[in-house]
């Protein structure tokens, strides 16, 4: 049996602004009907890639292939098959919420239905409203709805729930579940890493332009980065911290030795924004250090 090409192959990737590199010879894959999250600081090199992903920036070196189609030579039919959310759109003013919808389905050759995509994203109250009147966040459900509505076999999220209020968020979390659910892939960008957690797969952290790591969320970091963190205050006010693989042996070695509940006693066992912050503190000075020696070498 031959197995699913993935959806999206990087293989080698490089970009450089003249003598700055923005992307350092990244490689990962994206499998069919995956929900992936590429995360990293700012100035890290996602938007670059993404952009690169989407047709809509040339690379300067490696291979890219994007539904089958190298997205440098894709064409109208497959764009068609794309659904992008970017981080900053145009505020549109004259149209109503359905209108638009309306007019971007005709694009498409099977879109999803205008009154689908509306009550997938919440908007059903404000359908026959000018997008122009809408709130901040109830521009951004719009901007989502504009992805979704061509059904699109791969659905690029650039911080998809920017201006959202929690509620807005958990709504739109439930709305990519049942994408992903239907078989859609998804590319998903978002400092929110809380979000990640909650939609990926799988997660790849890129920092200075490199790879940093890669693999299901439970997996970033390796399994040390894992270890459980117990947190209690002596009796004479200091507040101590372990990290342990066996935490129910410490705690209840705590309860014998205090005769009771610890004082302030948590344990803990961090989530991936622990795991992504030790990451980028520990990558990023050398990724900085790295270019910068390469851009002095180029310089002489």
């Amino acid at each position: 049996m031959t197995s699913t090409p993935p959806a999206v192959v990087v293989d080698g990737l490089h970009k450089s602004y003249g003598d700055v590199v923005a992307v350092d010879d990244l490689s990962f894959e994206i499998h069919r009907g995956e929900t992936f999250a590429l995360l990293g600081p700012n100035g890290a090199g996602k938007s670059t890639t993404i952009e690169i992903l989407e047709g809509y920036r040339r690379r300067t070196g490696g291979a890219v292939s994007v539904l089958g189609t190298d997205p440098g030579t894709g064409g109208l039919d497959w764009r068609a098959r794309l659904g992008i959310v970017l981080q900053d759109l145009p505020e549109g003013g004259v149209h109503t919420v359905r209108e638009q919808l309306t007019q971007a389905a005709r694009y498409y050759p099977r879109p999803r239905g205008v009154d689908e995509v509306i009550a997938a994203v919440g908007l059903e109250s404000k359908a026959d409203t000018r997008i122009g009147k809408l709130s901040g966040g109830q521009r951004r459900r719009v901007d989502v709805a504009l992805g979704v509505i061509g059904r699109p076999e791969l659905l690029f999220l650039d911080e998809p729930t920017t201006g959202f209020d929690p509620q807005a968020r958990h709504e739109f979390w439930r709305l990519v579940r049942s994408l992903a659910e239907e078989g859609t892939t998804i590319l998903l960008t978002t400092h929110y890493l809380d979000e990640a957690e909650q939609l990926a797969d799988r997660v790849g952290v890129i920092i200075g332009g490199r790879l940093a790591d890669i693999g299901r969320v439970e997996e970033i970091g390796g399994a040390t980065s894992r270890v459980p963190v117990v947190r209690w205050r002596e009796d004479d006010g200091e507040l101590r911290t372990r990290r342990t693989g066996a935490p129910a042996a410490l705690v209840a070695e705590l309860v014998g030795r205090f005769d009771g509940e610890p004082h302030e006693l948590t344990v803990t066992r961090p989530t991936l924004e622990d795991v992504y912050l030790d990451l980028v503190a520990t990558a990023l000075p050398a990724a900085t250090s790295s270019l910068a020696a390469a851009a002095t070498e180029v310089a002489r």
